[in-house]
């Protein structure tokens, strides 16, 4: 199970991370609902648990915004919020469940396995179809009609990313963070050389695939229509 933990509590969030960890349960932790949001949107997730109250944007906000973007994987609200009212206001944003601090941890264990049993969160296909270009995510192939188009490890990371997100601006730093990990050295620079030769290779094939530079944020892929 992967789980995207949204807590700005640091004894918290660390603590809930290492017992999720220690339960065979992958956990990425983020201190505030920007994150959550970008973290939920760019990566998949099988439950997303956010914090009722979180800096930049909160978790009930968070839960909304996703639901607008027709958001799949379920969503728990952790809060000290006990009300009857509040736990309507969370649930009427898109929450899946609702958990009232302080909890149990076995509490909170069985709450994620069951919302992932239930969950309907997407299916990455093993092919894609792009315009005249199929990605083959088994083989690590990218074709345009039968012939290859010869990608380096790198190049087939971050197009396969930008393909996840068709036609969604996707940052730099989330691009950072998927291919190579936020403690990595290796800057924005970098990152916009490999998307120069991808965008070359696509470029010389002539085909319908486009990625847009969105200038001090990242980039896009779209299709074309010829």
């Amino acid at each position: 199970m992967r789980v995207l933990l949204a807590e700005d509590d640091l004894k918290l969030g660390k603590l809930i991370q290492y017992m999720l960890e220690q339960n065979d349960i992958s956990a990425e932790w983020v201190k505030d609902g920007e994150q959550a949001y970008d973290y939920a949107m760019y990566d998949d997730y099988d439950v997303v648990v956010l914090d009722w109250m979180m800096p930049k944007m909160s978790g009930v906000e968070v839960c909304r915004k996703l639901r607008s973007a027709e958001y799949q994987s379920a969503i728990l609200l952790l809060t000290a919020r006990d009300s009857v009212e509040d736990r309507v206001a969370g649930l009427d944003a898109g929450a899946d469940d609702y958990l009232v601090k302080p909890f149990e941890f076995s509490e909170l264990l069985a709450r994620l396995r069951a919302l992932n049993r239930r969950s309907n969160h997407k299916i990455q296909l093993d092919v894609v179809e792009l315009g005249d270009f199929t990605l083959d995510r088994t083989s690590k192939v990218l074709r345009q009609k039968n012939q290859v188009i010869q990608l380096s490890p790198r190049e087939f990371q971050i197009f396969d990313l930008l393909v996840q997100n068709i036609g969604i601006v996707v940052p730099r730093d989330i691009i950072l963070d998927r291919i190579w990990g936020l403690e990595s050295e290796v800057s924005s620079n970098n990152i916009d050389s490999y998307v120069k030769l991808l965008r070359k290779k696509l470029e010389s094939a002539d085909g319908q695939l486009l990625i847009s530079t969105i200038r001090g944020v990242g980039y896009k892929l779209e299709i074309q229509q010829m």
